[in-house]
């Protein structure tokens, strides 16, 4: 139990500390192309999704992935959407709750999928707006290669 609780400070301290000055379209398609350009390097079949108030920005799938990993997208996006953490925070949270979806939230897993890979996109002054997403690779995995994506860019815009 231990080891969620510091998986879950991690979690906490990079969400406050990758926050946007603002975001639009033009930053979606930089940050997707990263995140491309990151995903290449796994040499593993991916897919990136960018997503600001419900409206999606950016969608790329390496080849050999499939209507399921959009399927994963859109389940973790609404995690992000509803509750402004990212899906591994929440997905842990539940964890040390020892709680199922269904329990602690009254919602459908088969909405809502409480797995790593989604990160919200939050604005510095006003708070959660969107989701950067993928899917693909193990739930940590995922999760580390949209904070790495987010990092990159970030440092780059700064």
């Amino acid at each position: 139990m231990d080891e969620y609780c510091k998986l879950l400070n991690k979690i906490a301290e990079q969400e406050e500390k990758l926050k946007f000055s603002s975001f639009n379209s033009i930053n979606a398609l930089e940050l997707g192309l990263q995140l491309i350009e990151l995903g290449k390097k796994q040499s593993k079949p991916i897919a990136i999704d960018i997503r600001v108030n419900g409206h999606q920005l950016f969608h790329y799938s390496f080849d050999m992935t499939s209507i399921d990993n959009d399927q994963w997208i859109l389940r973790k996006a609404r995690v992000v959407e509803r509750f402004g953490r990212s899906s591994l925070y929440m997905g842990t949270k539940l964890k040390i709750e020892g709680k199922t979806v269904e329990e602690k939230y009254n919602i459908s897993s088969s909405e809502f999928a409480f797995y790593g890979g989604s990160f919200p996109i939050n604005l510095k002054d006003t708070g959660t707006i969107g989701a950067i997403t993928v899917s693909g690779l193990k739930q940590t995995e995922d999760h580390d290669l949209v904070v790495e994506g987010i990092t990159l860019f970030t440092n780059r815009k700064e």
